[in-house]
């Protein structure tokens, strides 16, 4: 399960007849059409051979960048020169994810995080010049962040768990010595509630995220001279206020609001004068922004239709700076080196997975630094997405994202998997998927639905789900098995439901509650006990459990209500084959949700298959793990879902 509050800022993953009508296509296609020529296969050792890296940091003369890659099989740090050349590993664990954080600013001294087997229980480390590593965050049961640098690189912060499981302090470490004072103590201030979200420059200034549900939050701000904090957003009704960045010259706070509209816009709080203006918009949310390094620049990222929108602006005359022109996909994960001159980002498209590039602005020369996408794999093999709509059974018009194998056809019809985003409130956004172009290039349609409650449509289609999981969301999602039986190349009895963490729920809830609509299912660490999860969500989610009890029930008040909305206790209704996929060490969906369901199942004499990962979490981090559970969706498939004639 992932924090509804918190996809509504990120860029940070549809529906049917509950009354039997009709849905109506309302379709815009985004990309090229596919051939009706049947794709090439690959297995799922191929696929599982293109790189994933993510994350980027100038070191302090601008010749390297650092990132995170899974080239060994599991995460680790790796640095690559900025005028290309072959990556070189910065650690070298075997066995726990390892990712990136950032170069120091006067030296090759790296920090990085690390959690143990997919707990979430992220330490942060720091590499020496001579190879070792040191724990700066040592302590058993301790949750860490890395929180930024100061302006002038002399220390970095630090936000950590450890006093009070349930709270975030903020730490100032010093650079050379590593030895740190506590910056914020987060009780004084009176909002315990309340998540650090960005330090000033001056470092005289903490602005603080506190949701109040998962569509309304409020921004306090701590001043560390005065030791005092203020409540900077007041307001009546539920209005979404984010803090975001202060601005390099420490006199202003950028946050994001939906205060005057659908959408989330940048507005900024002047710190002497406490005045609020929007600073820039969009007709979509703007869900990021940020400053360069040296404070030249501010990038901005808007979520437009499921796509990111990157844009850069000179800070000092808000005058637009010309980007790249990479085909392909997307420009994500933008940063510039120390100086400004230079800026590296990813390109991500449909077909092509994360590359890493670095751009000269003095030069006006583009380098692409990576080739992520295995040597095997022809590009044109994949299929782009479609951006399609359709109307629900009450006219609710539902967003989704669509891919079609190549070789579907009235005269070849496929089986079709609707696919359900995690959440509450997440989104399903185009990009790479090595899970869905997989099972698309095994010959199966697959349409990731943003069923109401997604965020990036806008508040009330973002709010429209609140109090009804299990319901109206559902429904949606069998309206999209509609929505797909109507294109006409879909065979209408082999449709499936697929989904992770919220999509697992979804999963379960419509082999429970619409036992008729699915063929099969696959619940990935999805709740089925919403009483037990609501009880047992990690202590470092106290800022948002009001908010999460407010949406989705109090697992005391509205027992009864959480009964009825929990395919668990309805489990004998289930009679589609099952697949159920977890992570021992999963904090979010603890392990239990998936082994009473698997139990509650079988005993309907129907199909059910369970894969346990012992060294994962709330989502694979480990490539044999990927493709382990990969490779057992598609047999499940294929033996439950796919014509019995189908090729391989």
């Amino acid at each position: 399960m992932i924090k509804k509050y918190c996809s509504i800022t990120a860029i940070i993953f549809a529906a049917c007849a509950f009354l039997g009508l009709p849905a109506f296509a309302e379709t815009k296609i985004v990309s090229k059409p596919t051939t009706n020529a049947a794709a090439k296969r690959y297995t799922i050792e191929q696929f599982m051979a293109t790189t994933g890296i993510s994350g980027a940091s100038f070191n302090a003369d601008e010749k390297q960048i650092l990132f995170s890659s899974n080239e060994s099989g599991i995460f680790n740090v790796y640095s690559i020169a900025a005028a290309g050349g072959a990556p070189t590993p910065m650690t070298k664990s075997t066995t726990d994810s390892t990712y990136a954080v950032s170069y120091f600013y006067d030296d090759d001294r790296i920090l990085f995080t690390r959690d143990k087997g997919g707990d979430e229980n992220n330490h942060v480390f720091v590499r020496e010049l001579d190879g070792t590593e040191k724990d700066l965050t040592p302590g058993d049961k301790l949750k860490a962040n890395f929180a930024g640098w100061r302006g002038d690189g002399t220390a970095f912060y630090i936000n950590t768990n450890e006093r009070d499981a349930k709270f975030f302090d903020v730490y100032k470490y010093d650079a050379k010595t590593y030895v740190r004072t506590m910056l914020f103590k987060n009780e004084s201030a009176g909002v315990l509630n309340a998540n650090p979200a960005a330090i000033s420059r001056d470092e005289r200034w903490i602005a603080l995220n506190k949701p109040n549900t998962t569509s309304d939050g409020d921004i306090y701000l701590y001043d560390a001279t005065t030791k005092q904090t203020k409540h900077i957003t007041p307001h009546k009704g539920s209005v979404a206020f984010s803090a975001a960045t202060f601005d390099p010259a420490s006199k202003k706070l950028f946050f994001m609001s939906n205060e005057t509209g659908e959408f989330l816009s940048a507005r900024t709080y002047d710190l002497a004068t406490g005045a609020i203006k929007e600073h820039e918009k969009a007709d979509w949310d703007v869900v990021t922004t940020y400053f360069s390094q040296d404070g030249r620049y501010r990038v901005t990222g808007i979520n437009e239709d499921g796509s990111v929108s990157i844009r850069v602006v000179n800070s000092a005359d808000e005058k637009p700076v010309a980007m790249p022109k990479l085909p392909g996909g997307e420009i994500r994960g933008l940063t510039f080196g120390k100086s400004g001159a230079r800026m590296a980002f990813y390109v991500n498209g449909d077909r092509s997975p994360n590359n890493l590039f670095v751009h000269d602005f003095a030069t006006k020369k583009t380098t692409q630094l990576t080739q992520s996408l295995s040597k095997d794999i022809d590009t044109n093999e994949l299929v782009e997405a479609e951006v399609v709509r359709f109307k629900s059974f009450d006219g609710t018009v539902i967003p989704s994202i669509y891919y079609k194998p190549k070789g579907a056809s009235a005269s070849n019809k496929v089986p079709a998997l609707v696919w359900v985003h995690g959440g509450p409130g997440g989104q399903t956004m185009r990009g790479y998927s090595a899970q869905i172009q997989y099972l698309v290039n095994h010959g199966y349609a697959v349409l990731g639905i943003n069923n109401r409650g997604s965020s990036g449509y806008g508040k009330t289609f973002f709010t429209a789900d609140d109090r009804k999981h299990g319901r109206e969301p559902l429904w949606d999602c069998v309206e999209a098995k509609t929505f797909l039986a109507s294109l006409g190349y879909i065979d209408p009895e082999r449709i499936g439901i697929i989904g992770g963490s919220y999509g697992g729920y979804m999963t379960l809830a419509a082999l429970a509650f619409r036992p008729e609509a699915f063929k099969v299912g696959v619940n990935i660490f999805g709740v089925s006990n919403w009483i037990r999860t609501l009880e047992s969500i990690p202590p470092y989610w106290e800022a948002q459990r009001k908010a999460l009890y407010d949406e989705i029930g109090d697992p005391v008040r509205d027992k009864e209500f959480l009964i009825a909305t929990s395919p668990l206790f309805h489990a004998k209704e289930i009679r589609a084959p099952l697949m159920v996929i977890q992570g021992a060490n999963d904090p979010r969906v603890i392990k239990p949700e998936s082994d009473d369901i698997v139990e509650a199942v079988k005993k309907n004499n129907v199909p059910v298959e369970y894969v346990v990962f012992p060294d994962e979490g709330h989502g694979f981090s480990k490539k044999k793990n990927q493709m382990e559970s990969s490779r057992r969706i598609l047999e499940f498939l294929d033996k439950y879902l796919a014509p019995t004639n189908k090729k391989t």
